[in-house]
């Protein structure tokens, strides 16, 4: 048996761009129109590649990214691959049974009872009816819909709706998955317990298709992935190197803020060989920012921090609070510093963020939001965000209590 559980072979994808025409009595008219307007061979300039010349492979077990800028052609290539569409040319291979998580909730009847479109949902997308009943309860406890899984889906809300549905999909146990942005369903809970799902399914060894714009959810769940922009592979590699391409991490054009006297010209992050973007976690990273004024000003301060893919930051620290002094500068002049980290976090991408202020008046002069990426290795040990590198110290099986043992406490308890 081959190895490989997707193959994508030379896939072109062309669609039409503006309207088309469903019956003769609208298409009759439309000619007419296009004939005295001159418009009867604009066949080509209709014409919309979605995909072009797509050539991967994933291996079974593996667990495949694919990452782009909206209308790249990602979910064209998915829809492929789960035999929704046909290619225009070229040929698709899936080894394996197949199961697609593009859009949860596809194929609900909103007069149906939760419990009764869990039947109809996974028989949609493969399961036998005994299989869906052997899994009925960890469906409905895995969505937490337990109090209104017998009412209709329509009085459900949207967030309810999805959690249904990836619920659903998240059980149906297939050889080959697809996922297209679905893990941002419901609440953050909810969102947790999805990715924990993700893992449990890579682990079990199921072949992994995942289409996300979080990049960090992309980086901690595939080891390898695809850059689309405007439907062509531009880059297949290791997830970290394909993330940091499509963040384009190159440094962004010198002179900062406008019409401010001092600005960022400068951030890099390196380990003890150079400059790089790929750690283990617990190794130390050195982060050199550079500021450059364009006229004298005083009482600087430069502040570091370091941010997920979520609103707010994880880290965060400053010259000042560091208990270097406030220092000056004359216009021209350049002042670097280094900060030295040691990068006790999980696994994940994160952004390293700068910014100059006047440490008295906290007036920020410039900041530069994601200067540099952190890519933080897969660890198998530890979970979460923060890694306190834990170990064993003692692990023992204590025997039960001898009748001895019990007496002396019957004894005790007595006198008490």
């Amino acid at each position: 048996m081959s190895d490989v559980a997707l193959r994508m072979e030379q896939v072109y994808k062309k669609f039409f761009k503006g309207e088309t025409y469903n019956s003769l009595r609208d298409l009759v008219p439309a000619l007419t129109g296009k004939m005295f307007r001159g418009e009867l061979n604009e066949r080509d300039e209709r014409e919309f590649w979605a995909l072009r010349d797509i050539s991967f492979e994933v291996k079974h077990g593996e667990a495949f990214g694919i990452v782009g800028h909206n209308g790249a052609g990602k979910s064209t290539a998915l829809k492929i691959l789960s035999r929704i569409m046909k290619p225009t040319k070229g040929r698709m291979i899936v080894n394996g049974r197949l199961s697609a998580l593009i859009e949860v909730s596809a194929g609900f009847h909103p007069d149906l009872t939760g419990r009764e479109n869990i039947f109809l949902n996974g028989t949609i997308l493969g399961m036998k009816k005994r299989e869906i009943e052997s899994k009925l309860d960890q469906i409905i406890a895995f969505s937490g819909l337990e109090e209104f899984i017998d009412t209709p889906v329509k009085r459900y809300s949207s967030g309810m709706y999805a959690r249904l549905g990836f619920s659903i999909a998240a059980h149906v146990d297939p050889e080959v998955l697809i996922v297209d942005e679905v893990l941002s369903v419901g609440d953050f809970v909810f969102q947790q317990r999805c990715m924990e799902r993700m893992r449990e399914i890579i682990d079990q060894g199921t072949t992994v298709l995942f289409v996300s714009h979080n990049l960090k959810a992309v980086a901690e769940l595939c080891d390898r992935a695809v850059l689309l922009e405007h439907g062509a592979a531009v880059a297949i590699g290791p997830t970290d190197s394909i993330v940091r391409r499509y963040r384009n991490d190159s440094p962004r054009p010198s002179g900062g803020r406008e019409g401010q006297p001092v600005y960022i010209s400068q951030v890099k992050v390196r380990d003890t060989a150079g400059e790089r973007c790929q750690f283990e976690s617990g190794q130390t990273a050195w982060v050199d920012i550079e500021v450059t004024a364009r006229e004298a000003v005083e009482k600087l301060a430069v502040v570091l921090w370091i941010k997920d893919e979520n609103p707010g930051w994880v880290f965060k620290t400053s010259t000042e609070h560091l208990g270097h002094r406030p220092f000056s500068l004359q216009a021209g002049e350049s002042y670097r510093v280094t900060f030295e980290l040691t990068l006790n976090i999980v696994n994940g991408t994160f952004h390293v963020c700068a910014a100059v202020h006047q440490h008295d008046l906290e007036t920020a002069y410039d900041s530069w939001i994601s200067a540099a990426t952190l890519f933080l290795a897969k660890t198998k040990t530890v979970r979460g965000v923060v890694n306190c590198f834990p170990r064993l110290a003692s692990a023992d099986i204590v025997p039960m209590a001898s009748r001895s043992d019990l007496g002396d406490v019957a004894q005790i308890s007595k006198l008490t």
